[in-house]
Order: structure tokens, then C-alpha cells, then sequence
């Protein structure tokens, strides 16, 4: 059973975060947002509208979520009356407090997504490495991953684009990961990941290194602005084949956009690719790949500001994007973060979409701070 000392820790834990969390100013402050949507007016201009019932939705988000961690904490000093009375059992008590726990812990870490961009969606994409059929085999378990992890916190993913493997696996794919915050935890999945382990595909059974990349990036959305030069655009058309795709092989569906890019900050210059097989309807391949296109171009230039914040602050983290960052050691039954030094010896957990504890660890230390 816990004790009053976990109490008082719980209960001040609650009180800190609704104070750095400022939650009675973010009261006030919601009231006058949703005067705001009162006039007649209001959805005129769509964007606007959408942009501030954003704002009110994030606003409601901490008020709520903070109400809810008091009134979970107030059950668990009830409760722990109660049980010197003989009203309820320890182990109710002990579910109590952990239901509690795991409320604030999800708050506190939630409120470490204080840059713009953590809270959009996000596009993720995976490519598998060098080593043929092993390497793609990796790649698609690292997809089944993401999107058992995506399954288990409410995110909508859609297939965007999927070259399969010569005879296993995947080549790559892009995924687009619908929801509030989703580009904020997804960004601690950017680099290589290590795969170790006995080869299914290799006869004499040895232990064989595989690698694939997961890139993620912020999906922007029509309230922000990307300046995309028409001139550097060119666009393809094809027919898209592969998994559910016999259907849309009888016509050219598929789009692909190249854009010659040009770095505003060092002059160099390189093509941008996009491709987008996601529905039968040209057009609307051809708006989504616009508009991952523009969350590309967005993306670069976070990167390039969190540089420049990097050289400022002389920041402890020199992780870098696309540099290797965890390892998948199956026969050792060990998943180790080079990051956080955080690891666990549950695989098949982490293969079934369990990283929690990676990307807690990885944002508790400042992630891309």
C-alpha cells in the first residue's frame, strides 16, 4: 500500500503543475477566446476560424486535463482514508494511486511540447538500408511498429506511398499520423535504427546488422504560410501498383512533384521528390503531395533554426538528423536509445508499438531543445 509520503508527493505534484501550467490565467484567457467566436462573422474567413478553434481546443486541453489529475488526486487521499477505516482494500487504493501517477506523468510530459510545430501532425517515412531483403524486412517492421504505436494513442494514419520489396519487406513508405501532438513525440523516431538478429532469410543462420531511416516531419497545415516557387515545380503522373493498389493500375492515378529546392541560408541546391498513391483520385494525390511537399520545405526550416539555437546554447546534444539512434539487439532481448542511454529488455513490447519510455526519455532530457 502506499504511503503518506507518496501522498504528500502526489498532491504537491499536482498543486506544481497547475501552477507552471498557469491554469487559472488559461481560464480566463479561454473565456475571451470564445467571445471571440461569437461575432457574426466569425466563419468568414475560414482559416482564421479554424485557427482560433484551434487555440481554444489546446486551451481546454490543459484546463481539462488538469482538472482531471486533481480529481483523480483527491480520489487517492480519499481513498487512503477510507482504507484506515476498512471501507476499501489496499490494492484499490494502490490502483488509485497508479491511475493518478500516470495522469500527472502524461501531463508534465505533454507540457515539454512547447515549440509550434509539436503540435501538428506529422508525416513519417521509413527507408530501408543497404542489405537487400533483410533490410526491407526491417523496414516493415519498424511500420507495424509506428502504426501499432499510432493505433494505441488514437492517431488516424493513412498509407501516403509504399514501394514493396523484391521479395519481402518494403523499399519505403510514407505515412501520414493525424492528430494533435503527433509530430511532437513522433520526432524523437528520427535517425537509423539498428536491427540485430538471427536471419530468417540467411541459410547458414548467422547473426546479421540491418538498418533503416525514419525521417519525421511537421504536417503544415492551410493557416501557415510555405512560399513555394512555381517555376522550380514539375509534376509526373503513373500508375501505382503494389498492395491494394489493382485497382488503380488501369490508370494513372500516381503523382510525383519535383522541386528544385534552393537553400536560402548556404545557396546549395537539391531536387525534392514527392510521391502521393493514396487514392484513386488524381487531384487529390496531387493536393497531398503539395502538401508534403510544404511540410518538407517547413521542416528544413526548423532544422535550420534548431542549428542556430544549437550554436547559441552550446546545447549537450549533438544528435544529429539521420545519425543512428537506437539498436534492436533480438537475440540479447535488449532494445537500447544511444541517446538516453534508456533500454528495455521487452522486444517484442517495442515491436508491438510500446515506446513510451523512448520517447519520454528522449523529451525529459530536451530532445531538440
Amino acid at each position: 500500500m502506499i504511503t503518506q509520503e507518496q501522498l504528500k508527493a502526489l498532491q504537491e505534484r499536482s498543486a506544481n503543475l497547475k501552477r507552471y501550467l498557469d491554469i487559472d490565467n488559461k481560464k480566463i484567457q479561454v473565456e475571451e477566446e470564445e467571445l471571440r467566436t461569437h461575432v457574426p462573422d466569425f466563419w468568414q474567413d475560414q482559416k482564421a476560424a479554424e485557427a482560433q478553434m484551434k487555440k481554444i481546443k489546446q486551451l481546454h486541453y490543459w484546463i481539462d486535463g488538469c482538472a482531471e489529475v486533481e480529481h483523480a488526486v483527491d480520489e487517492v487521499a480519499t481513498g487512503f482514508d477510507f482504507v484506515k477505516e476498512g471501507l476499501i482494500e489496499e490494492d484499490d487504493i494502490d490502483r488509485l494511486y497508479a491511475t493518478a501517477i500516470d495522469m500527472v506523468e502524461k501531463m508534465e510530459l505533454r507540457n515539454m511540447l512547447r515549440h509550434e510545430e509539436d503540435k501538428m501532425s506529422a508525416i513519417l517515412k521509413i527507408n530501408s538500408g543497404a542489405g537487400g531483403t533483410e533490410s526491407q524486412d526491417w523496414a516493415s517492421m519498424l511500420m507495424r511498429m509506428y502504426l501499432r504505436w499510432c493505433e494505441d494513442h488514437g492517431y488516424k494514419t493513412a498509407i501516403e506511398h509504399i514501394i514493396e520489396g523484391d521479395e519481402a519487406g518494403i523499399k519505403s513508405v510514407t505515412i501520414g499520423v493525424d492528430g494533435d501532438f503527433a509530430f511532437g513525440y513522433l520526432k524523437s523516431e528520427n535517425g537509423v535504427h539498428r536491427l540485430v538478429r538471427v536471419s530468417p532469410y540467411n541459410a547458414q543462420g548467422k547473426r546479421m546488422t540491418s538498418f533503416a531511416s525514419v525521417f519525421v516531419t511537421p504536417l503544415v497545415d492551410d493557416t501557415i504560410e510555405i512560399n513555394l516557387d512555381p517555376a522550380r515545380i514539375s509534376w509526373d503522373t503513373f500508375r501505382s501498383g503494389g498492395a491494394g493498389g489493382q485497382n488503380v493500375n488501369k490508370v494513372e492515378s500516381g503523382v510525383r512533384v519535383r522541386y528544385q529546392y534552393k537553400d536560402p541560408y548556404t545557396g546549395e541546391e537539391e531536387e525534392i521528390l514527392v510521391e502521393n498513391t493514396e487514392t484513386r483520385d488524381q487531384p487529390k494525390n496531387r493536393e497531398n503531395a503539395l502538401r508534403n511537399l510544404k511540410s518538407i520545405l517547413y521542416n528544413k526550416e526548423l532544422q535550420h533554426r534548431q542549428e542556430e539555437q544549437r550554436k547559441i546554447e552550446d546545447s549537450k546534444k549533438k544528435i544529429e538528423w539521420g545519425s543512428q539512434i537506437r539498436s534492436y539487439v533480438f537475440d540479447d532481448r535488449r532494445v537500447k536509445d544511444h541517446r538516453t542511454g534508456f533500454q528495455t529488455s521487452n522486444v517484442g513490447a517495442v515491436m508491438d508499438g510500446d515506446l513510451d519510455g523512448f520517447i519520454k526519455a528522449y523529451l525529459m532530457e530536451g530532445g531538440d531543445e
